[in-house]
């Protein structure tokens, strides 16, 4: 069985490890070695200190190879923040993110192959060799894309700032007037994922933030168009009116979307998603066209989290077959 998840964040990560947890135990019905091909969103990537940092990459990496920081969910465990204060104590700027000793390691690694020549893909991969997840672990471009927040600047003017800027810095509490992917629609897939979509069995969309995490990836032209040709089910990120985790609230609001599991799938639409998954509060989420399914979406623990996972497979191989 071929599946091909595109994932960020905490929320990917974590559905990532149930979704092997499930495979491992033998969910393949046709006994085929199970292959997950992730493809994940750069647009979080920031240059900071001459080192390319990449959140999302590194969390599926860290999560599912055994050095995440499990209380945070992001960054190494065991981690320890010299280099961050002997960088303030120089002055160098920004001071709000938190590059920690462990994780900077990674970053120079990429940083000096990137100078070397290598792409993103190929560094990726290099990196993987280290960390063994277990997953075919994909950029969306090898493309420089960064997602920027356009917000007011108190002048009655507007200005763009890095969405890590406005995630970490400000905690997403300006006013979100604009998302855009700058550099995404001079973005191509990177090598292997066109591939990998058109071979999959079926597509799964983690509860990822719609907007910068999974809306990151499909704004790289030619993956939506790939996806829509695949069976895909999608797992809500909100439960209720609320994101499960994070600020995907502020997100929707920049982009007129409601926050809610419906006004999600909506979002998406009928044209990529065949199936939703959606807690029990919002069991009467109605999506015309897609196949909705109500349980219970918080993943707590490694139990629930991979109960999760075998839902949305269950679905989307149902789905399929009604499409033999």
């Amino acid at each position: 069985m071929r599946i091909v998840v595109p994932a960020g964040g905490i929320g990917g990560a974590r559905f990532l490890r149930g979704l092997k947890a499930v495979l491992e135990a033998g969910a393949d019905p046709a006994g085929e070695e199970p292959a997950i091909t992730v493809i994940g969103n750069t647009g979080d990537d920031i240059t900071l200190f001459g080192l390319r940092i990449c959140p999302d990459l590194d969390t599926v990496m860290y999560t599912l190879g055994g050095g995440i920081n499990e209380e945070q969910g992001w960054g190494r465990a065991d981690e320890s923040f010299t280099l961050k204060e002997e960088l303030a104590a120089y002055g160098m700027q920004p001071t709000w993110f938190g590059l920690g000793d462990r994780d900077a390691a990674t970053h120079i690694v990429r940083a000096q192959m990137m100078a070397a020549g290598y792409p993103l893909s190929a560094v990726t991969e290099a990196l993987c060799d280290r960390w063994r997840p277990g997953v075919r672990l994909l950029p969306m471009t090898d493309d420089r894309v960064e997602t920027h927040v356009v917000v007011d600047d108190g002048d009655g003017g507007r200005r763009a700032i890095h969405f890590q800027e406005w995630w970490i810095r400000h905690r997403a509490a300006l006013p979100a007037r604009e998302i855009i992917g700058v550099g995404a629609d001079r973005s191509s897939p990177a090598p292997g994922v066109l591939e990998a979509i058109a071979e999959a069995d079926v597509v799964l969309l983690p509860p990822s933030n719609p907007v910068v995490s999974i809306g990151s990836v499909l704004g790289v032209p030619g993956i939506r168009e790939a996806l829509e040709r695949s069976t895909v089910v999608g797992v809500s990120p909100i439960i209720g009116d609320a994101p499960v985790r994070g600020m995907a609230d502020a997100c929707l609001k920049a982009i007129g979307v409601e926050t809610g599991a419906q006004a999600v799938a909506e979002h998406y639409g009928p044209r990529l998603l065949d199936g939703w998954l959606v807690d029990k509060a919002d069991e009467g989420a109605a999506v015309e066209g897609v196949e909705v399914r109500s349980m219970p979406l918080y993943m707590s623990d490694p139990e629930s989290t991979a109960a999760i996972a075998r839902a949305a497979l269950d679905l989307a191989m149902e789905l399929k077959g009604r499409t033999r």
